[in-house]
């Protein structure tokens, strides 16, 4: 039977009490996370948000009654306990913050009882994800995952608090907008009061900020919800959160100061962990050219060589003709990996294949310098010398190489070079690398639409020096664009938008819009760039990430409280659901019936 909590007030939380309040009576709620009967002595572990602190119930402290109920305590009882703070009579917990003090309780109110939860509430609990989900209420007991929701909300405290001091505005963009081409698919939301109209949820607040700039508010900020209607993987979820700026009268090096010291100040304040400023910067080109990746992970070597001039001429036909199509011949050396057995190397092999290669070459280099390799007989020992020298290989070496189309060798030794960090435990969670990668292609061609389409949105600036490129070869012209990346993560991007109107015109010709088009899509910004239009440039970072990185664990899910799972469903309110037909008739639509697959 449950008792009302009516004239106790809570002291404080249970691990907020300390050895100063030793002699103090006090009054403890919380959770009671395990109770231990040794006859005439009762011990319970009370957990609330902040940690455990031990209870203790004896007969002469408690009165009968009271005694009685603690016996009957159970995982998960929610109580409330007065009693006076001791120091502990058995051995020091040095595990927990209270682990040399403990409650001799005097009075305790069971506030509500509970049923035996269907997986344990405690750390790093084994329970598969679909029955965590399923209770999230109760996996977000569990003190890790606390720990990570505690961790986001101080992240976004200080966020609030960092900008606001450099003079940035926080203003709120409307949720139900214009449905807008930015990439993935938007989520809909139909009219009731528009029948056959509907709002499109936003991707990102990109238009409304650069109208704000448009209206002087000089510098924005918000810590934005984003929806996104696409295939979800461990870091990706339908809606998501970014905080998201942007700045008026600004270049590329203002927006990055501004961000390298909210980093500095985050990483510092929230993990104690010093960011040297200034943060490296590479350009995109160099970042493919060495990493195979436009989000490089710089905690190891193992950087990509271009072998194309050294093959070039060579008796390996795989190397010849990806280089007569205009291809590359690139390796990594996977150092002190020589004597990997035949097995693992045909799985790295597998494994490369998934990213588009058509095989993966090797070469083997034992610790006495003997050699074993998947293409040697196609070389003279001059050619092989060649190669293994311009790869920096030496006994005991590994060296894998991949020809093909030069974007396809990124992707595959870029992925491969990642595979290898992990097999070679080089990836570090404990250590924070951070790289700008900075001047991406404005352009990337699509294959299936045949043209060029906006690598990152429409807006986006050039380097002014390439504009005379944009008649001759576009898919050369570079964007003031940047992003900032994490341990191989991206964690935030952005760019320098386009203020004037005679290159914004010429950038929707290149992406093939007719004036009409880019009118019925983005009329209103291109309405209010009419009216006087500052420079602005902006950047957003996705919140989620960056705190899973901060937090140390792999998935975003284990930093959101209430995320959907791989189909973009929520296991615990079973969303999304059928509606009534009621419903659907105010908003003018009819759901077809599923048609029978026979």
């Amino acid at each position: 039977m449950a008792e009302s909590m009516q004239g106790l007030h809570r002291t404080c939380r249970c691990a907020e009490v300390t050895k100063e309040m030793k002699g103090k009576e006090i009054v403890l709620m919380g959770w009671v996370q395990k109770a231990r009967d040794k006859g005439g002595i009762i011990f319970v572990d009370l957990r609330d948000r902040s940690g455990i602190m031990q209870l203790i119930f004896e007969n002469g402290s408690i009165d009968a009654d009271g005694f009685a109920k603690a016996g009957k305590l159970r995982s998960e009882f929610v109580i409330a306990v007065t009693g006076v703070v001791e120091e502990r009579g058995g051995a020091v917990n040095k595990n927990l913050a209270t682990g040399e003090i403990e409650l001799r309780v005097n009075s305790l109110r069971v506030l509500s009882e509970a049923e035996v939860p269907p997986f344990p509430i405690e750390e790093n609990c084994k329970t598969k994800d679909e029955i965590r989900l399923k209770y999230r209420y109760l996996d977000l007991r569990r003190p890790d995952i606390q720990k990570n929701i505690m961790l986001k909300s101080k992240v976004m405290m200080l966020t609030r608090q960092f900008f606001a001091k450099e003079g940035f505005m926080e203003i709120e963009t409307p949720m139900l907008g214009k449905s807008t081409p930015e990439g993935a698919r938007d989520y809909l939301v139909p009219s009731r009061v528009h029948p056959g109209h509907f709002y499109g949820l936003p991707q990102s607040p990109q238009l409304y900020k650069q109208l704000l700039m448009c209206s002087g508010y000089d510098r924005y900020i918000q810590i934005a919800r984003c929806f996104r209607d696409e295939d979800l993987r461990a870091d990706r979820q339908p809606e998501f959160t970014q905080i998201d700026m942007e700045l008026s009268f600004v270049d590329v090096d203002d927006v990055i100061d501004v961000n390298e010291r909210f980093l500095a100040y985050l990483f510092k304040e929230v993990l104690d962990v010093e960011v040297k400023l200034p943060i490296q910067r590479i350009t995109w080109q160099e970042a493919m050219d060495r990493f195979g990746s436009d989000k490089p992970d710089m905690r190891f070597g193992m950087e990509l060589h271009d072998v194309s001039d050294v093959v070039r001429n060579c008796g390996f036909s795989v190397f010849t003709s990806a280089l007569e199509n205009g291809g590359s011949v690139r390796g990594i050396n996977a150092e002190g990996q020589g004597a990997m057995p035949r097995k693992k190397i045909d799985k790295l092999v597998e494994f490369a294949k998934g990213y588009g290669a058509k095989g993966l070459a090797y070469i083997a280099i034992a610790e006495d310098g003997t050699r074993k390799s998947s293409f040697a007989k196609f070389m003279t020992e001059g050619e092989m010398d060649a190669l293994v020298a311009a790869m920096d290989g030496k006994p005991g070496d590994l060296l894998l190489f991949a020809a093909d189309k030069k974007k396809l060798v990124y992707d595959v030794l870029g992925a491969l070079r990642l595979e290898l960090a992990k097999q070679m435990d080089l990836l570090d969670k404990n250590e924070y690398r951070f790289v700008w990668v900075t001047e991406f292609p404005l352009l990337e061609w699509s294959e299936e639409e045949n043209r060029f389409t906006a690598m990152h949105h429409p807006f986006t600036m050039l380097m002014e020096e390439d504009l005379p490129l944009l008649d001759t070869d576009p898919g050369k012209v570079r964007a003031k664009a940047y992003d900032i990346v994490l341990n191989g993560n991206e964690i935030g991007g952005g760019s320098v938008r386009i203020h004037q109107d005679d290159i914004q015109e010429r950038m929707f010709k290149e992406l093939g819009f007719t004036k009409e088009e880019a009118y019925e899509q983005f009329g209103f910004l291109l309405d209010a760039f009419k009216y006087g239009v500052p420079p602005h440039a902006g950047l957003a970072y996705g919140l989620d990430r960056l705190v899973m990185l901060m937090a140390k664990v792999d998935s975003i899910r284990d930093v959101i409280a209430f995320p959907k799972v791989k189909d973009a469903s929520c296991l615990m309110t079973q969303s999304p659901s059928v509606v009534s037909e009621a419903q659907l008739k105010e908003l003018d639509l009819e759901v077809r019936p599923e048609e029978d697959e026979n």
